[in-house]
């Protein structure tokens, strides 16, 4: 009963205990309707109403007395009530409310206790869990009879014993009957997303501990033959291993005799678990013995526990224990010798001969020590705050009462989230307890408080535009996964470990030791076995199953006032998030999106800092070296050493079945891409800072603030408006609110690259690599890299400078021409005169670049150029510019005659593989005095084929006259070599027909198709072999798709790929505010999507090239002590070192395409898809592709007879 309702109660009490004049009688009997009824009863007599009047009192006073006893005992706060002495009536006339109120009473309270005791049952102390399992076999459960017979306490083990060993027997056909599961063609996406859901729930419980709770649920399933089919060997295993740390042997041969009643067959996995908990439990020899001997039946050696399984020190030393005692002369096998990568390209690289001179990092081993615990800390605390340098607002009082009622609201947002949480762990839990997989776990993952701020932080981030749930669930999923696995480590003693580790790796980096020449992944390796047993990403399902609850969860319990300035409590409270459902490219999408309200406190509070989680963050230290697909970058995030689509498992699959010693050329370059320090140039990020506060400036790539958004000429429409005008002034309004998203949405990104570099600009720094599918390399951290554009890579230096010596000024002054775009075709020579004629432009810019004539602002890349203009002059001005130490990274690409344009480098690749001498001619793979233009060469062309055309009266050739130039040509000749169609190529050029103000564009249509016919037919001329070599990767790829299976090949690094399109399947994740859908296009398990496998195939078969010529390069720069970074076909090293790192990127280069790869390639796909073992369950038609595919395959394109040795001498393949 609320206080306002006993509030009523006593005032009314207090009203009638008051009442002066004479009582009404009761309407009727047994009621209180009399009291305040205004009709008068005049058919009873005087003394009949004095006696109604003193029954209606003593009825009156009952009920009041026994609502105040029913308010006691709810807890009410007691009240004092004066007493009246009122006659009672004869002992055996009852009061029919006080009897209700009483009997209301008693079932309140039996509900009560019935409620606190099923509260009691639920919870974990007190729940009933299954363990013994039921068995539908009728041998098995014979054994399990028996075993259960009444015997002597003591001899319990010795009857387990003998039921583990009667379960090991393999049964025979007619023994398994039922047993044996039928293997299904396909598991269908329903079943395999629930498959997902369950070992990923089983894995959480043996992590939380909650190992009772997975074997009940497990048993549950078993127990029902229709449930059971969804039950993997993984899932049995996983239990298993549970028990088998704990030394749970009842349990764990309940779940053996599971596993081998669901016609399973046990794997090493398996026999490992039960060779551990007897180990653990010391077992007597002969049950050990009997296990060993079925394992080796099975085909499993001994040996291979210990080095086909990846296990933690304890659970191998169990095992060795039990293997030992049942043999005795066994003996672990040692670690295999570290081998060598076998690839001829990595010959040089690995080579113990010749000069080494692996370069060092500039710091000392005690500075690099103390960046260690200052990232370890980071990495520990799993976020990161960084003061925001938006320009500071002025503290107005409006401010300072903003900032202290999200403070307030704050508070009591985490108290209401911490008890939502723990009611719908709670409510999770008693399901769990009925059998239900269901979050239980993942919620007892991390601490309640940590689930709490992960909330706490993605509320304060969710854009004022709202976020679909989709994309929410999903971050909220992967911050939980991602925490549980740095908690892990610290679990497992693998943090102290790694501190230990470490310390002896940075003598090998650290500038004041002395260390004999090793790779990095070779020095750690030879410092032993560290790595920690890997964690499977959880699928994609269960991530948002998991992220969605606790979106929900955010949703129910942050509430805030309706009005902020009203007084708390005394109105009414509303959801800070909303669910609304939007339209996102033509289809309906669920948003969470807060209020408008709490938006605007948010803005008014302007607060000052920016959170960051760990891996969005570059590292204080250097990175640990990559030593296979689980570990290296981070020192306790989890990285992907290949980064793909969540959910995605091909690629893993791949990577495991790889030999290791076939990765290490990629996993050494990614490490040496890695290990590169860098420092943030801080005189050019004030100028920037100065600009992004100042309103910003698109021109020079500084977006503005938001306010600065165009704004509708009208916001309202005049009375008398014509539909046309409502419709234009629709159109507008449409377009303005497009370009404030746009607006904000650049500013957003230029905010945090700027925080970044203003939290790091004291700090040296590094950014830990990785790569895709193809093998392209990728900085980690995605905010702050030099990945990004001009403003992005001009922020960035070396930390470790060099001395120009002899020749660094004039490529200083080269990089700096090419930056500008001014003198695209001309020769090196040219540029550097150039740049000696210009020299006042220059120091003009670095001294006064905001003041002076600004002659860096009208650069291709002006803040790139404005940072080289600073170099050179403060180069020129050194008392000896030779002996300067330069920190600017200078950039050399391939195949351009433009310092900012790499896109040729995929025609170089095919007419390398072409031999063909025209283009290769055409893209500076030939010696020539000045650098090819492949886009101007191709526009030439087809201006001749317009002339021609309009000689011949064609009017669309004619209407053209003027307007074909490079520009227009360009991107279509760029993406031709990556598989761009006519249909995307008329698109690219209609877009730039339509940015010339002087055409006319109602032939736009016309002259787009009839101008991407005429590129097309240019291009095939000039590059015959190209087009050949792309038409039959094109076939062969077509081929293999229709006939079912991915594109899959070995780049000549060794580095296994497969093709990640498939036939999308929707999966549901239902329940809650929302049922999310999501489309799975990325998995093997799906139907290859053929048209993408098709089209993907040339680019990436190019871009898996590309990677390797840059793999290459950038372990033999290491070898020659360089620093090296690229951005794919763009190279960076010091000023100094360029003759060098262009020396060594050709004759990577020559190397690389030395190599038979189209012939290799070619015999790698006839046996992976031709053999026999491949068409074994092939349909007919499928079959027939097959020999097709192989007919294809041995009709290699025909090459040309172009001398690869002319690329040595070619000045501008790589400037």
């Amino acid at each position: 009963m609320s206080a306002l309702r006993w509030t009523r109660g006593a005032a009314g009490l207090g009203r009638v205990l008051r009442s002066h004049g004479p009582h009404r009688p009761a309407s009727e009997e047994g009621t209180l309707g009399g009291l305040c009824s205004s009709r008068r009863s005049s058919a009873a007599s005087p003394r009949e109403q004095d006696v109604q009047r003193e029954w209606g009192h003593a009825e009156l006073l009952e009920v009041l007395e026994a609502r105040v006893r029913q308010l006691r005992a709810e807890g009410t706060p007691e009240m004092r009530v004066k007493e009246v002495q009122v006659d009672r009536p004869p002992q055996g006339r009852s009061s029919r409310w006080a009897q209700k109120l009483e009997a209301e009473r008693e079932v309140k309270q039996r509900r009560q206790e019935e409620f606190d005791q099923k509260k009691r049952a639920h919870t974990p102390e007190s729940w009933t869990l299954r363990k013994e399992p039921r068995i539908w076999s009728k041998k098995l459960a014979g054994y399990l009879q028996q075993s259960k017979k009444a015997v002597p306490k003591s001899s319990e083990e010795e009857q387990l014993a003998r039921l583990l060993q009667a379960a090991l027997v393999k049964f025979s056909y007619r023994e398994a009957g039922t047993l044996t599961r039928k293997k299904a063609k396909a598991v269908d996406t329903h079943t395999l997303v629930l498959q997902q859901k369950f070992l990923a729930f089983f894995e959480c419980c043996v992590c939380t501990g909650q190992l009772p709770l997975a074997h009940h649920v497990l048993v549950t399933h078993h127990n029902n033959r229709d449930k059971q089919q969804v039950l993997t060997l993984d899932m049995y295993n996983t239990v298993m291993l549970g028990w088998a740390r704990k030394g749970s042997f009842r349990e764990l041969v309940y779940v053996f005799i599971m596993l081998k009643d669901a016609g399973l067959s046990p794997d090493l996995c398996s026999y490992a678990a039960v060779l551990q908990c007897m180990g653990r439990r010391d077992q007597d020899a002969h049950t050990i013995q009997r296990c060993l001997k079925q394992m080796i039946e099975e085909g499993f050696q001994p040996q291979l526990l210990f080095t086909d399984l990846v296990l933690e020190e304890e659970d191998r030393a169990a095992l060795l224990r039990a293997v030992v005692k049942a043999e005795p002369a066994f003996h672990s096998p040692t670690q295999a010798p570290n081998l060598v990568s076998t690839s001829m390209l990595l010959k040089d690289v690995y080579s113990k001969e010749g000069p080494v001179s692996y370069p060092k990092l500039h710091l000392p081993l005690d500075t690099l020590q103390d960046l260690f615990y200052q990232q370890l800390r980071v990495e520990l605390g799993s976020s990161v705050c960084v003061q925001s340098v938006e320009k500071a607002p002025v503290m107005t009082k409006e401010l300072t009462e903003a900032r202290k009622t999200l403070k307030a609201l704050r508070a009591q947002w985490e108290a209401e989230l911490l008890r939502v949480l723990r009611e719908t762990k709670a409510k999770m839990g008693r399901q769990a307890c009925e059998g239900q997989p269901t979050l239980y776990p993942f919620l007892c993952l991390l601490s309640e408080e940590e689930f709490v701020s992960i909330l706490m932080q993605v509320l304060q981030v969710l854009p004022a535009q709202g976020e679909p749930l989709l994309q929410l669930a999903q971050n909220l999923g992967l911050r939980v996964l991602n925490r549980h696995l740095v908690k892990q480590k610290q679990v497992t003693n693998h943090v102290q470990k790694l501190g230990q580790r470490y310390s002896q790796y940075l003598r090998l980096l650290a500038s004041d030791t002395q260390v004999a020449p090793y790779l990095p992944r070779e020095y750690w390796e030879s410092l032993g076995p560290l790595e920690a047993p890997p964690q499977q990403p959880w699928s994609m399902a269960v991530l948002l199953q998991l992220g969605k609850q606790l979106a929900e969860i955010l949703v129910q319990a942050v509430q805030m006032p309706r009005s902020l300035a009203a007084r708390q409590g005394a109105q009414h409270r509303i959801p800070v998030l909303y669910h609304v459902y939007s339209f996102r490219s033509y289809r309906q999408v669920g948003i969470l999106k807060p209020h408008p309200a709490f938006t605007h406190l948010l803005e008014t509070a302007a607060e000052p800092t920016l959170t960051f989680e760990t891996a969005e963050v570059p590292m204080l230290c250097p990175p640990l070296p990559w030593t296979s697909l689980h570990s290296g970058a981070y020192l306790l995030s989890s990285t992907k050493l290949m980064r793909a689509t969540e959910g995605t498992t091909q690629h893993q699959r791949l990577l495991e079945r790889c030999p290791p010693a076939q990765l290490h050329g990629a996993l050494d370059a990614l490490t040496q891409l890695g290990n590169c320090a860098w420092r943030v140039n801080g005189h050019l990020l004030d100028l920037v800072l100065q600009i992004f506060r100042d309103k910003g400036c698109m021109h020079l790539g500084v977006p503005p603030p938001r306010s600065e958004a165009p704004q509708p000429r009208q916001r309202q429409l005049p009375p008398g408006s014509t539909p046309v005008h409502k419709s234009e002034l629709r159109k507008e309004v449409v377009r303005c609110l497009k370009a404030a998203r746009e607006m904000h949405s650049l500013r957003s990104e230029a905010l945090y690259r700027l925080s970044l570099a203003q939290h790091l600009r004291h700090h040296v720094f590094w950014l830990p690599h990785n790569m895709d599918f193809r093998g392209r390399t990728y900085p980690c951290p995605p905010h702050f890299n030099h990945l990004g554009g001009d403003l992005a890579r001009a922020l960035l230096k070396f930390a470790e400078g060099r001395p120009l010596g002899p020749h660094g000024l004039d490529w200083l002054k080269i990089h700096l021409i090419n930056l500008t775009g001014l003198k695209k075709g001309d020769s090196l020579r040219v540029r550097l005169a150039f740049a000696d004629e210009v020299m006042e432009e220059i120091l003009d810019s670095a001294d006064n670049p905001l003041t002076g004539r600004k002659w860096w602002m009208e650069a291709d890349e002006p803040w790139q150029t404005l940072a080289c203009c600073m170099e050179v002059a403060q180069a020129v001005r050194s008392p000896d510019p030779t002996a300067y130490i330069s920190h600017l990274p200078v950039h050399q690409l391939l195949g351009t005659p433009c310092g900012q344009d790499g896109s040729c480098n995929g025609l170089q690749h095919y007419a390398a593989l072409g031999r063909d001498s025209v283009g290769a001619a055409s893209v500076n793979l030939t010696p020539s005095d000045l650098p090819q233009d492949v886009y101007r060469e191709v526009a030439t062309q087809v201006e001749e084929f317009r002339q021609q055309d309009a000689k011949e009266g064609l009017r669309v050739a004619q209407v053209l006259e003027g307007f074909i130039s490079r520009k227009v040509v360009k991107q279509t000749v760029m993406t031709v070599v990556y598989g761009v169609t006519r249909y995307g190529g008329r698109l690219q050029i209609e877009k730039r027909l339509q940015e010339l103000s002087d055409f006319p564009q109602e032939f736009v249509w016309e002259a787009s198709q009839y101008l991407v016919r005429q590129v097309f037919k240019s291009l095939q001329e000039m590059f015959s072999s190209t087009r050949a070599i792309q038409h039959w990767l094109t076939e062969s790829a077509n081929l293999i798709s229709h006939a079912g299976w991915p594109v899959e090949w070995v780049t000549p690094l060794g580095i296994p790929i497969i093709q990640p399109y498939h036939r999308e399947s929707k999966v549901q994740v239902k329940g809650g505010i929302q049922s999310i859908t999501f489309t799975s296009s990325v998995d093997d398990n799906q139907k290859p999507n053929t048209l993408k496998q098709k089209n993907g195939f040339p680019p990436n078969f190019i871009h898996s090239l590309d990677s390797s010529h840059m793999m290459l390069t950038a372990l033999h720069c290491y070898r020659k002590g360089l620093t090296f970074v690229s951005v794919h076909d763009c190279f960076w090293t010091h000023a100094a070192d360029v003759p060098v790192m262009n020396e060594v990127c050709r004759e990577q280069f020559v190397r690389l395409h030395s190599q038979p790869i189209l012939e290799n390639l070619a015999k790698f796909l006839e046996e992976r898809f031709c053999s026999v073992s491949s068409n074994r369950s092939l349909k007919p038609s499928e079959r027939a592709l097959v020999m097709k595919l192989r007919e294809t395959l041995q009709s290699l394109p025909e090459t040309g007879t172009f001398d690869l040795g002319q690329v040595i001498r070619s000045t501008y393949f790589f400037s």
